[in-house]
């Protein structure tokens, strides 16, 4: 790493693996702060006992019907989680869709910039709202 890349950092591999030599696998520089995005998206309030308020609350959605208020509070719970944890990126846009081709799930779409490279990023999240149906 060198450069901007430096304030972007390096952290463990998510999920936590280990490679050929036995050593924890590492991610740096977009893909950390990619991650890291995932992790805040994957964590409820209340999980981590050294930070309680970390995450975004998704699952406090679940079973929720696809709605325009359910759309819009998944809206507003990745950008405030975001905005809070995630101190490398700019929000561009969060967009929150149901899913044409699977109704039980809602696809959550995060545009970002990285501050430091000011290089663009989009994300879409997969979320279930519901059980899959066969």
């Amino acid at each position: 790493m060198d450069g901007a890349d430096d304030f972007l950092g390096r952290g463990w591999a998510f999920p936590i693996t280990s490679g050929a030599d036995g050593e924890v696998t590492l991610v740096a520089a977009a893909e950390d702060v990619r991650q890291a995005i995932l992790l805040i998206l994957q964590t409820e309030p209340g999980e981590r006992v050294m930070r309680p308020d970390f995450g975004c609350g998704l699952r406090g959605q679940l079973f929720e019907p696809v709605s325009v208020r359910t759309l819009s509070a998944l809206r507003r719970l990745v950008e405030d989680g975001l905005t809070a944890w995630e101190p490398r990126i700019d929000l561009q846009e969060v967009s929150v869709e149901a899913d044409p081709d699977d109704p039980a799930r809602v696809l959550i779409d995060i545009a970002y910039r990285i501050r430091s490279t000011n290089a663009a990023y989009n994300l879409v999240y997969p979320f279930y709202l519901q059980e899959a149906r066969q």
